[in-house]
């Protein structure tokens, strides 16, 4: 496992290029800092970013404002923080519903599912939504991979022709 200390931080522009941007970029520096690609905290931090990132353009984003991304290696955890310009409202994990299955809504239950903790602090101009990724899972966690099932974070399976 590599030494904790490394810190990284970058902005980029507040749309789904720069969401997605933002992913690939976290796991190529934590590649740089010897997580190996494809291992299971690079995934998990990956798909973590992918969804605060999203979240940050969907419902952050402030016309002509960036968000930007942070992350920390830390004793036990890999911290990424996701800050953006709208203050308002704090996200929230939404309560799932069997009988009224939703395309949207989600991410923070993922988040949830892959992370120790997780939180939002506000700051002068709008907000950091943080998240904490164990940097060495427990033997038999289930975090063997960053796959997490649809079911496992209440999402039903959506049909309708689409691939």
């Amino acid at each position: 496992m590599p030494d904790a200390g490394n810190e990284w931080r970058q902005r980029f522009s507040s749309t789904r290029r720069g969401a997605r941007l933002a992913r690939h970029l976290v796991v190529l520096e934590l590649c740089r800092w010897g997580y190996p690609l494809g291992g299971g905290e690079s995934e998990r931090v990956g798909q973590v970013v992918a969804e605060l990132a999203a979240n940050a353009v969907a419902h952050g984003c402030v016309p002509g404002r960036d968000f930007e991304l942070g992350l920390r290696e830390l004793d036990e955890v890999l911290r990424v923080e996701v800050s953006d310009a709208r203050a308002g409202e704090r996200p929230r994990v939404r309560p799932g519903s069997p009988d009224r299955p939703a395309e949207h809504g989600h991410g923070l239950r993922i988040v949830e599912a892959l992370c120790v903790a997780w939180g939002v602090s506000g700051r002068v101009v709008g907000k950091t939504v943080w998240a904490e990724v164990a940097r060495r899972p427990a033997a038999g966690d289930g975090y063997g991979s960053a796959a997490v099932s649809a079911s496992s974070v209440g999402v039903q399976e959506l049909s309708g022709g689409v691939p």
